[in-house]
């Protein structure tokens, strides 16, 4: 092989490695730009031009324009960075705080909406003060839409006076926005942590939205509760100050419930299960988490609420009513 040929191969080589960085560049355009117009998917058009061109004109060229390139590209995407303010829809627009006074725990911005369709409710938010000595139970919330391998996973706190708080992670969404999941993988979306009431974010998904929604009791000690709950509202408040993004596999409802869980057991192993949430009862099943004394078909079974939810009269204690049998 000549010198002219291994010039040509390492050209077509540095061509070959550029197609994957071209498309992560045509990507990042489209979900960041792509609402300007047609003209901003020029930028990755005279990109792919130059590096064809460059090919062309041997191996130091076109390395040289790849990588001249890649840096310009990290640069702009480093400047990319979440925003605290928007013009949010309604659910979305708050995230959950608290402050910390000994066992004394008092929330703001808790979501009570009451929900008339699926995306308008009546907007409530509320305050509440809990007891953190008082904290009675945890349950693993997961809440299916379509596919039974993707679930929307959320974690409900319940207190001795009957008070249920559930923390949910999810995308920020502004106002005409809608969830992709590829927009995930490119600083589409912020992330919110929602504190909410069970009348409003389990009733939205068994009423409204029509969802097949399961309550996992979980088997904790009373200090793991308390850990896992802190855990949360030291997420509320950290998002509060300095906001970040959703990532579609990273950062998401399920893997956030893991890492928080870590904070209190730091021997939790990952597992697919965690990113086909569908599948994450049976996770913590295996873990004991979720009390293992039974077949998971028949717990399972048991811990569909949505028919039982539906059926209840208006003024039912909804977070009692639907654990009956759990």
């Amino acid at each position: 092989m000549g010198p002219r040929t291994e010039k040509r191969r390492w050209a077509w080589g540095s061509l070959l490695i550029s197609i994957p960085f071209l498309a992560w560049t045509f990507m990042a355009v489209h979900f960041q730009l792509g609402a300007l117009g047609w003209w901003v998917y020029l930028f990755p058009a005279v990109m792919t031009a130059l590096v064809l061109w460059a090919s062309t004109k041997g191996a130091k060229r076109a390395w040289a324009v790849l990588g001249i390139m890649m840096v310009m590209v990290a640069v702009a995407w480093a400047q990319v960075r979440p925003l605290q303010y928007r013009d949010w829809v309604p659910e979305l627009s708050r995230g959950i705080e608290a402050d910390i006074e000994g066992g004394t725990v008092h929330l703001r911005h808790v979501r009570d909406f009451r929900w008339r369709t699926r995306d308008d409710g009546e907007a409530r938010w509320i305050e509440q003060t809990v007891d953190l000595n008082r904290l009675e139970t945890v349950d693993f919330i997961s809440t299916i839409w379509a596919s039974p391998h993707i679930a929307h996973t959320m974690i409900s706190f319940g207190f001795e006076d009957g008070q249920h708080i559930v923390f949910s992670a999810e995308i920020r969404r502004e106002k005409g926005e809608s969830f992709s999941e590829l927009g995930g993988f490119f600083k589409k979306f912020e992330l919110v942590l929602i504190g909410a009431t069970e009348e409003d974010i389990v009733k939205l998904r068994t009423h409204t939205r029509g969802e097949d929604v399961s309550i996992f009791p979980l088997t904790m000690t009373s200090e793991q509760k308390k850990a896992l709950f802190l855990s949360y509202l030291k997420l509320g408040n950290d998002l509060a100050a300095r906001p970040r993004w959703y990532q579609t596999i990273t950062t998401n409802c399920t893997t956030v419930i893991w890492k928080l869980a870590r904070t209190v057991d730091p021997r939790l192993p990952m597992d697919w299960r965690i990113l086909l949430s569908g599948h994450t009862e049976d996770y913590l099943y295996d873990l004991g988490v979720i009390a293992n004394d039974r077949p998971l078909d028949e717990i399972k079974a048991k811990a569909h609420v949505t028919e039982k939810a539906r059926a209840l009269p208006e003024d039912a204690e909804f977070s009692v009513a639907i654990r009956e049998g759990l």
